[in-house]
């Protein structure tokens, strides 16, 4: 059974899909990891369940690829995290990168995960990057 998402309303990205603000358009790409250990790569990064996850198998930096078919304006990404299970491996920095092909990729948004027990009360949660 999935842990209940502490997620503020309005932000968690399956509502949003389920009023017709956003639309999932992964299912359009193909996706591909640096790493991964046998049974948590793509398949369970992508399965909406949040009791599976990747789980990388190298050295860092730990990449995530996401190759459109065409050009495709993606206005909002979402990763959710959670600290509480998974502590050291909740990732420190996440970077968005966009470019025609892997040569030329440019970064347009750097996100710092931090999480303090004492004064956050949402330990699972969606990132909006």
């Amino acid at each position: 059974m999935a842990t209940p998402s502490k997620t503020p309303p309005g932000s968690d990205p399956k509502q949003l899909e389920r009023t017709g603000t956003v639309r999932e358009i992964g299912s359009q790409a193909v996706w591909s990891l640096s790493s991964c250990k046998p049974g948590f790569g793509v398949d369970q990064l992508r399965d909406d369940n949040l009791e599976t996850y990747w789980q990388s198998d190298g050295s860092q930096p730990h990449l995530v690829n996401i190759q459109f078919r065409r050009k495709t304006t993606v206005k909002m990404l979402c990763m959710y995290a959670d600290y509480k299970s998974d502590e050291s491996y909740t990732p420190s920095k996440i970077s968005v990168r966009v470019g025609n092909n892997f040569h030329n990729l440019q970064e347009i948004r750097v996100r710092t995960l931090t999480v303090m027990y004492q004064l956050c009360t949402c330990y699972n949660c969606y990132v909006m990057l």
